[in-house]
């Protein structure tokens, strides 16, 4: 059976940065009971705080920051690229670990993004993007989809398990 990495506030948990979760959504909560679900907030796992300061990327592009070649900010002006850096690392380990090839994580977030993020300025300007563990993924081979893309995303675990001859529920 196939396991999904899922980003922890996806699955109702309050672990964004202002404390809250977006989810519950019913196709994680079933995703949840198979057994799938390979829960990661990457950012707590990185080692920051529940709630923390908001933190943006000055170009939207985490591979820049995974490159060392720009730095993860909190709206205090305070880098906290190591720990988004350290986050994406557990993901990566956690990939490693269960064999994971499709992950399911926060849109427009700093570390989770997979299409855009927000450009820097704290301003709401959105860019195109992806955040640090969403690019590291994809540096792997992971598809990465976001809450937006439940549909994206259970089409590509239907492909990848019965590509693998395996079935699963559908709902």
């Amino acid at each position: 059976m196939q396991k999904i990495l899922v980003s922890r506030c996806l699955l109702g948990q309050r672990v964004r940065y202002d404390g809250g979760a977006h989810g519950p959504f019913s196709l994680l909560e079933r995703w949840q009971a198979q057994g799938r679900v390979v829960p990661l907030c990457p950012e707590v796992a990185g080692g920051l705080p529940t709630p923390r300061p908001p933190a943006e990327i000055a170009d939207g592009q985490g591979v820049h920051v995974l490159d060392g070649r720009i730095p993860v900010l909190t709206v205090e002006g305070d880098d906290v690229s190591a720990a988004f850096i350290t986050g994406a690392k557990q993901a990566l380990a956690l990939v490693a670990q269960h064999g994971i090839h499709i992950a399911l994580l926060k849109a427009r977030s700093p570390s989770c993004g997979n299409r855009e993020n927000y450009d820097g300025t704290f301003s709401g300007t959105k860019v195109a993007g992806e955040g640090v563990t969403a690019a590291a993924l994809r540096r792997i081979g992971v598809q990465v989809f976001s809450e937006e893309e439940l549909p994206a995303a259970e089409a590509a675990l239907l492909a990848l398990e019965h590509g693998a001859g395996g079935t699963i529920e559908a709902g």
